[in-house]
């Protein structure tokens, strides 16, 4: 069972936008986003740090944002001008300890959430 609820997935074309969120039920030291491309393996796609410093692979800088609420409890992915090389299903993570690109920095999962865009 996912201990990060997330929403905000769904089918756009290409150059669409679309928001995710993910929230949790306590603040965490980083949070980040993760994705899977149909046969492919999980790459990482950005972190927030608690105090907004953060980062993105370079396939996405320039086009995805992240954001957290106040609280820290929320994080949000803004992404725009979706490229079909985006489509995949979306992990949210958090991690109490380590902030950074490796799946073993997170500790706590979301459900995951599809995105598919098309050409």
């Amino acid at each position: 069972q996912a201990q990060l609820m997330e929403s905000g997935g769904g089918s756009v074309q290409a150059g669409g936008s679309l928001r995710l969120s993910c929230t949790a039920t306590s603040s965490m030291f980083c949070m980040a986003y993760f994705r899977q491309a149909p046969g492919k393996e999980r790459d990482w796609v950005g972190y927030i740090y608690g105090d907004g410093t953060t980062d993105y692979t370079s396939a996405v800088k320039g086009r995805f944002t992240l954001s957290t609420d106040a609280t820290k409890t929320t994080l949000y992915l803004q992404m725009n001008d979706l490229r079909p090389e985006d489509t995949g299903i979306y992990y949210c993570a958090a991690g109490s300890e380590f902030c950074g690109a490796l799946e073993t920095f997170y500790t706590t999962w979301g459900q995951g959430t599809q995105v598919t865009v098309s050409s």
